[in-house]
């Protein structure tokens, strides 16, 4: 068919490359990716049953155990995003009739008893006000009083409202009770603290476009044999084939490797450039990092007027959650940072939608050169609304704590 000159004008147009406009990713996620992880993307791919490709996955399993600190065999890279980790690590623990304490303090601690009640399992949930943890003490109420409890699910770090909840206490008491314990780590793994064995966590997902700096797209999952024998000794089929963690553990085993999905290649070929940075970085000077910036960023805010959300004691320094001053308007200032600077930042979700907003210093987005730049051009939207403070005085708060910490003058990470 021939086309006239402006018909392929128009066809090269909508056909064209995709250029993404520039932008500093400093909400919920996704977090900005280090260079060599988007090159690793780039790479041939290999057929997903090739030896090299399954070579490069025992590796991947290799590092994933060193930044779960556990050395569970089943410990693998679930294809999906971190919401697919929590479904897997659900329907496959939980059956009809099942006894499941869920901690909810928030949207995720939500997501989990809803798909507990898909399961058709009986929820026993234990709830704190948005922005507080769940007490050691409320689980171990409920563990007394629910008689047999199957699992205890809760979240470690609640991107909704910014809180770091205490796992270890809550890990002690799923083993007295002989309830598994299952924990969302999407927002935690890479950035902060987390102990899989050393905490008698019994499953745990996380996600890599958080402190991983990965791209979205997989979802890092590892079960333990209490776990698994659990999934082996169901009564019922799990009600996810795709989901299914007993047909997947066979397409991870070494030396089995049974054919059950087509993996995504290239975005674990990002997986395994991802992990070198993190083990390269070292995972105590990573999570140092983590609370370094987040310490600034939060001096800086204080400056303008904003205050934590979270449960002093119990921040995020991945996740930073603040509340608005009175007179600012949510959804506008936001759109003005992104428009005017290309800086993208979360608000809040449900009932803190317009009152909060929530800023992500995770992995590669955590760095002194990111914070400065956010506290300038928030200052820079707030002067234009006839802000009475000084200029530069965000920068200075934020660049004092930094001067405390002894970090040099110059440096940008």
């Amino acid at each position: 068919m021939h086309r006239t000159s402006g018909e392929q004008d128009r066809v090269a147009e909508r056909t064209g490359a995709f250029a993404p406009p520039p932008r500093l990713l400093l909400g919920p996620g996704p977090s900005m990716v280090h260079p060599r992880v988007l090159q690793a993307m780039a790479s041939p791919l290999l057929g997903h049953l090739d030896p090299e490709f399954l070579r490069l996955m025992d590796e991947i399993q290799q590092r994933l155990r060193h930044v779960f600190k556990t050395t569970n065999p089943f410990t693998i890279a679930l294809s999906g995003t971190g919401s697919a980790g929590m479904e897997a690590a659900l329907v496959n623990l939980i059956e009809p009739g099942d006894a499941v304490i869920v901690g909810i303090n928030g949207v995720f601690g939500s997501r989990m008893a809803a798909i507990v009640e898909r399961c058709g399992g009986t929820l026993i949930r234990v709830e704190a006000p948005w922005g507080r943890i769940i007490e050691p003490e409320a689980i171990a109420d409920a563990l007394r009083s629910a008689g047999p409890v199957k699992a205890v699910a809760i979240v470690h770090a609640e991107t909704s409202t910014g809180v770091e909840q205490p796992l270890a206490p809550i890990g002690s008491l799923c083993r007295d009770h002989d309830a598994l314990f299952i924990v969302d780590a999407v927002t935690s793994l890479g950035g902060l603290p987390l102990e899989v064995d050393g905490w008698h966590i019994d499953a745990c997902y996380s996600g890599t476009q958080k402190c991983l700096s990965c791209p979205p797209g997989l979802a890092p999952l590892t079960l333990n044999d209490r776990a698994l024998a659990a999934i082996r000794s169901r009564t019922t089929p799990c009600q996810s084939w795709y989901l299914d963690l007993a047909l997947i553990a066979d397409y991870w085993a070494e030396g089995k490797r049974a054919y059950h999905h087509t993996a995504p290649i290239s975005m674990l070929y990002a997986l395994r450039e991802a992990l070198c940075l993190v083990e390269e970085e070292g995972l105590e000077t990573r999570f140092a990092r983590h609370r370094r910036h987040s310490a600034a960023l939060l001096a800086g805010l204080a400056a303008l007027g904003f205050t934590p959300f979270a449960q002093e004691g119990h921040r995020l320094p991945s996740l930073n959650a603040v509340a608005l001053p009175p007179a600012l308007e949510d959804a506008p200032l936001r759109t003005e940072l992104l428009r005017q600077f290309g800086i993208d930042i979360g608000g809040g979700l449900g009932p803190l939608q317009g009152k909060i907003w929530r800023i992500g210093l995770m992995g590669e987005s955590a760095t002194r050169a990111n914070v400065l730049t956010f506290l300038g051009a928030l200052e820079t939207l707030l002067f234009r609304r006839r802000w009475t403070g000084q200029p530069g005085q965000a920068a200075e708060a934020a660049s004092r704590v930094y001067r405390e910490q002894g970090l040099d003058e110059h440096s940008l990470v």
